[in-house]
């Protein structure tokens, strides 16, 4: 029997005993998932520390410890040292950003494509790539990780960003998203640790759900990730991987400088971490900014995984990823890849190499640059420093609101003015901070014109 009396004793959560069922942990577990699903446990809720749970059941206190690791293991709930165990900001929706999620009639401010203006390039080269003799021979299931004269135009690509490394370590996938998934099943076991900023990429955190890996929010500056905080998750917890996007987060926008970087790559090389690299915007930043030299794999070649999409940079519908690993992640790697993929298609492929080694793909950057560049000072006009840092050639911003309304009432609110924006909830890998965000797509609409008027609309809106 229960020590002390519950009747009259404020708990957040109150689990009905005489529904579970054996296996206890497993029966509570769902009954936490299911109180989250419909709304009973709001997002940041505290939940009852686990001795009083325990006492309050009249279970064993390691009932409760396994009933919490399953559901933290699905991204449901998350524990803070010293604090307690609260509710996930994201537990009750998928936060996935696609495409399809936007309406006809909707000013896109939201999804970030790639200034699809650019494609006219693109289709010219795919009709070169028609007309050659091997076509027939890029029709088939050969060379699953890439044909070699792919490889070797994937490496003169990356060679511009600073990226050295041989044929036999790359390989060909179809985007970043497929690049993470594949490293996420090669590389990790459900329950592993990640470490991730705060404010992440949010369909990393959702393929970390799917794959039962945890993530461990770590502070940031200006500069990027900071390394005591990494260093202090290190001490207290089992991290087994670091995920970062140094070029231009994603999406706060920052940029890390070279000294942050070295000063990770210490606490990535002391405590054995695996760094997942995702360097989608390395081609706005190399040549662009003087204090970004070489991306952080070239300091851990032996414990890093590099990805380098041609998503923003040449075409985002061709899902063409060049994935850069060691020769002791070789063997896993290469596994995942012909288990999830087969092979990524060697056509989309040619067609990148083809704008590759015709330099057309450099014609496309540098139009992308400029686009970007109008785009950031029409964004600029319109929400004035100091809400313009980081990247000043990125593909969104990353804009402060004072709005105390939640983040579906927000993009609510927002969509019936005919905008469609992202809360900054949506980007939490973590606990939740006080400081609110939107993140806004700059290189989605069809136009300037629209882009102005989505602008426009957002300025007048109360919630900014």
């Amino acid at each position: 029997m229960p020590i002390n009396s519950f009747v009259d004793y404020p708990m957040s959560w109150r689990p009905d005993k005489t529904i579970l069922n054996r296996p206890l942990y497993l029966s509570l577990a769902e009954l936490l998932e299911h109180d989250i699903a419909i709304g009973l446990l709001a997002p940041g809720t505290k939940l009852p520390p686990q001795r009083e749970l325990a006492d309050f059941l009249d279970v064993n206190f390691t009932t409760i410890t396994r009933a919490y690791k399953v559901c933290e293991t699905k991204g449901l709930i998350y524990a803070v040292t010293g604090s307690g165990t609260f509710v996930a900001p994201n537990a009750a929706r998928s936060i996935t950003i696609s495409k399809d999620k936007v309406a006809i009639d909707c000013i896109d401010l939201g999804f970030v494509a790639s200034f699809e203006q650019t494609n006219r390039l693109v289709a010219l080269a795919a009709k070169k790539v028609a007309e050659k003799s091997y076509m027939e021979g890029l029709l088939n299931y050969n060379d699953p990780t890439g044909l070699p004269h792919h490889k070797m135009a994937g490496l003169s690509w990356m060679k511009t960003v600073g990226i050295h490394a041989k044929a036999e370590h790359v390989a060909i996938v179809s985007g970043a998203q497929n690049a993470l998934a594949i490293t996420l099943l090669a590389l990790f076991e459900p329950g592993n640790r990640i470490a991730v900023d705060v404010f992440t990429y949010t369909n990393f955190i959702e393929i970390s759900k799917m794959h039962r890996i945890q993530l461990v929010p770590v502070l940031a500056d200006e500069e990027g990730m900071l390394p005591s905080e990494l260093e202090q998750h290190c001490r207290l917890l089992d991290i087994h991987g670091i995920f970062l996007m140094p070029s231009c987060s994603n999406p706060t926008t920052v940029v890390m400088s070279e000294a942050r970087k070295k000063e990770l790559a210490a606490v990535i090389r002391k405590h054995r971490l695996i760094l997942i690299e995702d360097d989608i915007h390395a081609f706005l930043t190399a040549g662009l900014m003087d204090d970004y030299p070489n991306p952080m794999f070239q300091m851990l070649p032996e414990q890093a995984i590099y990805i380098c999409s041609t998503s923003k940079s040449i075409c985002s519908g061709l899902r063409v990823a060049y994935l850069v690993y060691s020769e002791n992640f070789k063997e896993r790697i290469e596994k995942a890849i012909f288990n999830i993929n087969v092979k990524t298609s060697s056509l989309n492929a040619e067609i990148t190499t083809e704008l590759i080694l015709s330099g057309a793909a450099y014609e496309i950057v540098e139009e992308k640059k400029q686009l970007a560049q109008r785009a950031n000072h029409l964004f600029a006009a319109y929400f004035p420093v100091p809400s313009c840092k980081g990247h000043p050639l990125s593909f969104y911003r990353w804009l402060p609101i004072s709005s105390k309304q939640s983040a579906v009432q927000i993009e609510g609110a927002l969509l019936e003015q005919g905008i469609c924006v992202f809360h900054s909830d949506r980007f939490l890998s973590g606990a939740g901070i006080k400081d609110k965000f939107l993140r806004i797509a700059l290189a989605s609409t069809n136009s300037f014109e629209e882009l102005e008027r989505g602008l426009s609309i957002l300025r007048s809106s109360a919630i900014v």
